[in-house]
């Protein structure tokens, strides 16, 4: 049985409307699919999501190194030329995911994503896909 998601692109954009300089807005599944975008076209949204799907394991990764750690991620930020890339959990198996300029005011889309994922949370888990036979 297909699970009907909210549509969350206007809430996305309600989230980059609130931040200058946001670029695009994603919220995607553990495994890299996305589940509402803002501000990109379909094929980086995409991209997007898979890139942060290899990055939200890789933090887990590491974070498994720590001694009291849970071995999940909560946020990474990264600084490029021209930019910054932050992805957060937003429930369980879900992430939210922003490309701002430069320029951007770092502790206000953090808060922003912050409150954001506290609004809705429960709507961007997603659980685990079943690829075997529904009973």
């Amino acid at each position: 049985m297909i699970q009907q998601r909210p549509n969350l692109d206007w809430m996305l954009k309600d989230l980059a409307d609130s931040v200058p300089q946001t670029r695009h807005v994603v919220v995607l599944s553990a495994d890299g699919l996305r589940m509402g975008a803002h501000g990109s076209d379909d094929d980086t949204a995409d991209r997007l999501a898979a890139a942060c799907a290899g990055l939200q394991s890789l933090a887990g990764a590491v974070a498994a190194e720590l001694p009291r750690s849970d071995g999940q991620m909560r946020m990474v930020v990264i600084e490029l030329d021209g930019g910054f890339f932050y992805l957060m959990a937003a429930g369980s198996g879900a992430y939210l995911a922003v490309l701002a300029d430069e320029g951007v005011d770092a502790g206000l889309i953090g808060a922003r994503m912050r409150d954001l994922v506290a609004r809705i949370g429960q709507h961007l888990s997603t659980p685990p896909r079943n690829d075997g036979p529904v009973e």
